[in-house]
């Protein structure tokens, strides 16, 4: 997979078929949508993924963080299979473009045979371009409209707006289901005080990029994927209130059955489950004791799975 980003000087010269979106979370919407890439891909098109990196306009503002970071959408996108996805600067001058100019700088930077979208795709300035423009200038531009119907959940819309209400309530294993895949974060392994491992509950440690959303902070059910492995865990997500309660939001994460060193390396925390709340206890006694009951129940929830 190509990965093109920084540069609104793209150009693609196959035969492709392309989708237009934010693409956050890629949940089961948006595999819909790539679903008719696929078909494109079978009839010898190559797949191509446009999307805009537009920075969160606030950071205090959960809609404002993303269900998944540039990196993440990468790592999603290259397991989808998906050939080229064009992550494209949304400059002053994409900002004012009017749709039909939007779709004809496409066109001429890609050699696009069908465009794929949902129906509440817009673009264009202020938003004014509607899936009937994408319809609208087909014949004119060269390419075919393949406009796709919204998926649904217990009669609702999937979104990643609704998806990230259910990640902000810690309502965990309804997002995975709206998703499609357990809701994850990345980071390096980083050193920490080894409290955890004085106990006889080695834990590894990561501070998500400050615009990733987190879910409340708590005890959850994980799976810790590293380099291609993955292992049964139990994650706190939070400031450790036992030992300090003054870190940035992190996740500490005791792998069970697993006492590598792998500090500095990439590693994926895999949220399945919210078991409780972030606590603070008396001594490092109580935290071992309440740490063996999560490892418990955990083990009894994936057993179960």
């Amino acid at each position: 997979m190509r990965y093109i980003r920084n540069t609104q000087d793209f150009h693609i010269p196959e035969p492709s078929v392309l989708s237009l979106g934010k693409f956050d979370g890629l949940h089961l919407g948006h595999k819909h949508l790539i679903h008719e890439l696929e078909k494109g891909q079978k009839a010898g098109y190559r797949s191509v993924i446009f999307t805009f990196d537009i920075p969160p306009r606030s950071l205090s503002e959960h809609d404002c963080r993303v269900l998944s970071t540039n990196k993440e959408k990468e790592h999603i996108f290259k397991e989808a299979g998906i050939d080229y996805v064009i992550e494209c600067p949304f400059t002053d001058e994409l900002k004012q473009m009017e749709p039909r100019a939007f779709l004809k700088m496409l066109t001429d930077q890609i050699c696009v045979r069908q465009i794929v979208a949902g129906r509440d795709f817009r673009f264009g300035r202020d938003r004014s371009g509607s899936p009937a423009d994408l319809v609208k200038y087909q014949d004119e531009l060269g390419y075919r409209a393949v406009i796709v119907d919204k998926i649904q959940y217990k009669g609702e819309d999937i979104s990643s707006t609704r998806i990230r209400t259910l990640v902000c309530g810690g309502r965990i294993e309804e997002a995975n289901r709206l998703l499609g895949y357990p809701y994850f974060l990345t980071g390096r392994v980083q050193h920490g005080n080894e409290i955890g491992r004085r106990i006889g509950f080695p834990t590894v440690n990561i501070v998500p990029p400050e615009t990733k959303l987190l879910p409340p902070n708590g005890v959850y059910v994980s799976l810790a994927t590293l380099e291609g492995e993955t292992f049964r865990g139990v994650s706190n997500v939070g400031c450790k209130p036992s030992i300090e309660g003054t870190h940035p939001i992190g996740v500490e994460t005791h792998i069970f059955d697993f006492d590598r060193r792998i500090y500095d390396r990439e590693i994926q925390i895999s949220l399945l489950r919210y078991l409780r709340p972030e606590q603070k206890f008396d001594s490092l006694e109580a935290l071992r004791r309440q740490m063996e009951a999560d490892r418990k129940e955990a083990e009894s929830y994936c057993m179960g799975q």
